[in-house]
């Protein structure tokens, strides 16, 4: 695969940052229109990504720092280097991180909690797809050994792959990544589809949870374990045990709740007015 997409004279521009980025963008512009739908105010919640992303992005480099202290006190340069490496623990810190700041925004513009997770599922779920796609070609969360029968396996031969992502070279693995991004995508679709339909707030983020669960609990089969943790002599690793969280998490916010408040029945625009659904 590709981990650089191109090179600026001696500067590198990564596969997986660009395609990322992109995802990024889509999710920032897909979720204008969730959050209309949603009946939340799309400008707030424009804020509210913007921030997560930041913060996000920023406990991810701190964990990078500290986990290279030792070799970043005597090279500093190779603090701009750090961005290309990729690791289980930094989308983890990503994610918390990122989620923290969300819901500290939601609570500090009183946005309704429910209604702008529902706003911000599909968007999170097409941006996933595309992160995946960066890391296929960057070789990020590689796939296991898929032998010689496997007629779509990857094969990888970019020592950056190695060195950035610890892929290995010269054999052909299950383009996991792609297994992740279609099942992300689908699910993207599914809550875009049920978005308008839903007759309670925190359904849709309910059903993002356990989809999302479940698509990282299916194919971390597929993937590699090197440095994902695992349980019970590799019955189960890291991810997996994340997902299960996720699956309990949604299936906690799909349970019947009294009192539960209806789904929007207005649009809010950017201006703050409302109009009709």
């Amino acid at each position: 695969m590709h981990p650089v997409l191109f090179h600026i004279g001696s500067i590198l521009i990564p596969s997986y940052g660009v395609v990322t980025a992109l995802g990024v963008l889509l999710a920032l512009a897909l979720s204008q229109r969730t959050a209309r739908i949603a009946g939340v105010d799309a400008a707030k919640v424009w804020n509210l990504c913007i921030l997560s992303l930041f913060a996000a992005l920023a406990a991810a480099r701190l964990l990078l720092v500290v986990a290279n202290w030792s070799a970043l006190r005597f090279h500093p340069a190779w603090l701009l280097e750090l961005a290309m490496v990729h690791h289980p623990l930094l989308a983890v810190a990503g994610a918390l991180a990122g989620a923290g700041c969300a819901a500290w925004y939601a609570r500090h513009c009183k946005l309704p909690f429910r209604a702008t997770a529902d706003a911000l599922a599909p968007p999170l779920a097409a941006a996933l797809a595309f992160e995946q796609l960066g890391a296929l070609a960057a070789g990020s969360g590689y796939g296991t050994d898929a032998g010689p029968r496997v007629g779509w396996a990857v094969i990888y031969s970019n020592p950056l792959a190695a060195i950035w992502s610890g892929a290995p070279l010269g054999v052909p693995l299950h383009p996991v990544q792609t297994y992740a991004a279609l099942a992300f995508l689908a699910l993207a679709i599914l809550l875009w589809v049920w978005l308008p339909l839903e007759r309670r707030q925190g359904d849709v983020a309910g059903l993002w949870l356990m989809g999302a669960g479940v698509a990282i609990f299916l194919t971390e089969m597929w993937r590699d374990w090197a440095g994902r943790g695992s349980l019970f002599d590799g019955v189960i690793d890291g991810p997996q045990i994340a997902a299960v969280f996720l699956v309990l998490a949604g299936a906690l916010v799909l349970r019947e709740r009294k009192g539960a408040q209806p789904a929007a029945t207005h649009i809010v625009n950017t201006d703050g007015n409302r109009g009709s659904a």
